[in-house]
């Protein structure tokens, strides 16, 4: 499954988390979608979105100023525990 990116830098909160969520919307259980933001706030944006909608927080990192989140999207709810990791490829999206 391909991993989707979703290009925020240069926007400010709550645009970035705004974004993904419309993003995420669109997708699969269990496909990936890697933001790229640049606003520090992202950081607790993106951990307090993923524990409130149920989405995982596979990784996240920092890198020259450029803050990197993978989400999960979350499983159907009626099967919990469906979504799975798949082969990886990449869809550009840009914010």
């Amino acid at each position: 499954m391909a991993e989707t990116v979703l290009d925020v830098r240069g926007l400010s909160c709550p645009l970035p988390v705004l974004r993904a969520n419309r993003a995420l919307r669109g997708m699969a259980a269990g496909e990936r979608l890697r933001v790229q933001a640049t606003d520090r706030a992202s950081v607790a944006d993106f951990h307090a979105f993923c524990r409130e909608t149920g989405h995982a927080l596979v990784a996240w990192s920092e890198e020259g100023g450029v803050f990197s989140f993978v989400i999960r999207r979350r499983g159907d709810p009626s099967s919990p525990g469906s979504s799975t990791d798949r082969a990886e490829g990449q869809d550009i999206v840009s914010g």
